[in-house]
């Protein structure tokens, strides 16, 4: 269904295509030269009004329709891949906290977020557990104080962030009945230890961390709803419409591969002809096109079913994360392959997209746990 023409709207994606095609690549050279993200692209970005795109005007933000926000990340998508983490995680995090806090706590948590005064880091994942229901970060509730216990990895913004939105589980509980989401203040709290995991294969720039907690005190009024509502804030609340974002992202930064691709293939010649004129080259374009096209039709279905309540919502967000995914990966091996040996060199672009794009294999749940959410779905008749 095409969108209908809103002015404002266009002007605002105009505007973030020049940005990102022009001061977006100036920054995406800085962060891969330094490998640190400059502070002055935090404060552009929320200067500009970037990070609060998606939240409601209530809340401070824009109040962009989720199905629209997307084509926004798209275009970011199309650009380095911290300047995208920025732009994802600060117009998501309130989806989470928003419906479940109280309206101090929104003035404490969820505003200064959107605002982007305060960074919030998703705090889910742990070694030893997987899809949130295993959860063995603990709490030990004395009073008005939870005392925390556990470990937590692969946390993006976990070592620069002011808050950690932390999932955990009521010591001696187990299954969802028993898990929480509390706010954890980044403050040097007795016993946390944070350790800065930033190292990785693609997505530089973006610090990642390693959190451990000893009997770490935090305050009951930071728990976010009640007790036994955990899964809900964490998985309801963020992980499905954000797994509906990175599979948009998918589609962004598959089309910055074809886009090299394209360029590319126009000015290298072998043997007296430029390679676009090739038919493998051809075939290579033409199926990257088409399979960039049909997952961002899955995306946008799968955001409007969001919009709209679906109930089958959160199994068309896993199966449009899994059909991006994949067709990330064919799009942007084929990009490199149309570069040849040169797409292999840090001085190409490609080379950085290709790498980039292997995060998005487990960003926000591998492909396999998503094939277990689509297939239960279809054994039990909810599609």
């Amino acid at each position: 269904m095409t969108q209908p023409v809103d002015e404002g709207f266009e002007a605002l994606r105009s505007e973030i295509a020049a940005w990102v095609a022009g001061p977006g690549e100036d920054y995406a050279q800085r962060i891969e030269d330094t490998g640190s993200v400059p502070g002055e692209l935090f404060g552009e970005l929320r200067d500009r009004g970037y990070l609060s795109l998606a939240a409601p005007e209530r809340l401070g933000g824009r109040g962009i329709p989720f199905s629209r926000y997307l084509e926004l990340m798209e275009i970011f998508s199309r650009s380095h891949a911290s300047i995208r983490m920025l732009v994802h995680v600060i117009n998501g995090t309130w989806r989470a906290m928003d419906p479940f806090m109280t309206d101090e706590q929104r003035e404490r948590f969820v505003v200064p977020s959107v605002k982007g005064e305060k960074l919030v880091a998703f705090t889910l994942t742990e070694a030893t557990a997987g899809t949130g229901a295993d959860l063995r970060t603990t709490v030990r509730r004395e009073g008005d104080t939870y005392y925390l216990n556990g470990e937590k990895h692969l946390i993006t913004f976990g070592v620069t962030c002011d808050w950690w939105l932390l999932g955990a589980r009521l010591e001696g509980s187990s299954g969802k009945e028993g898990t929480l989401a509390i706010m954890v203040p980044n403050t040097g709290l007795p016993g946390a230890e944070v350790i800065d995991d930033s190292q990785t294969m693609g997505v530089h720039g973006t610090d990642h961390a390693i959190l451990r907690f000893h009997d770490t005190p935090v305050p009951v009024p930071n728990r976010v709803g009640e007790e036994g509502q955990g899964l809900e804030v964490l998985l309801g609340g963020f992980l499905l419409p954000s797994r509906v974002s990175v599979a948009m992202s998918c589609v962004g930064l598959a089309e910055r591969a074809q886009e090299l691709a394209v360029q590319y293939a126009q000015r290298r010649e072998t043997f007296g002809r430029k390679i676009a004129e090739r038919q493998a080259i051809q075939f290579f374009l033409a199926e990257n096109y088409a399979d960039i096209q049909a997952a961002r039709a899955l995306v946008l279905e799968a955001a409007r079913a969001y919009e709209d309540g679906a109930p089958h919502a959160d199994v068309l967000s896993s199966a449009s994360k899994m059909v991006a995914v994949d067709m990330l990966t064919r799009v942007t091996d084929k990009a490199l392959q149309i570069h040849g040996g040169q797409g292999y060199w840090k001085r190409n672009p490609i080379e950085r997209v290709y790498r980039d794009a292997r995060a998005q294999r487990f960003e926000e749940g591998t492909n396999e746990i998503q094939k277990l959410v689509v297939a239960r779905a279809v054994l039990t008749g909810r599609v």
